[in-house]
């Protein structure tokens, strides 16, 4: 997703730019932290924020193809990237 951004139209750098680095690296952030403090209830809370953080980062993906930042290709690739993460996210939480 950093490579896709560096792409993105200047005036888009503090907007939909950084909104969609931060809603990647919260994913990866928040499985991090919750693993960190120990406690299967606050684990399973922060793999639901990283859900969220992937559904934030879905759509901000979609807006960006419709803005044209993004062709069909690209969308596709990254599309697929967030649904296998999506699977992982959900056998980790089924799991706890």
């Amino acid at each position: 997703v950093y490579l896709l951004t560096d792409k993105f139209p200047k005036d888009e750098i503090y907007g939909l730019t950084s909104q969609l680095r931060r809603a990647v690296l919260s994913v990866v952030l928040n499985i991090v932290e919750g693993h960190a403090r120990n406690n299967r209830n606050e684990f399973r809370q922060f793999l639901r924020i990283s859900l969220g953080s992937l559904a934030e980062t879905d759509y901000l993906l979609l807006f960006a193809s419709r803005r044209n930042y993004l062709n069909e290709a690209e969308h596709d690739k990254v599309s697929d990237m967030r649904e296998n993460c999506g699977k992982v996210l959900w056998k980790l939480m089924k799991s706890q």
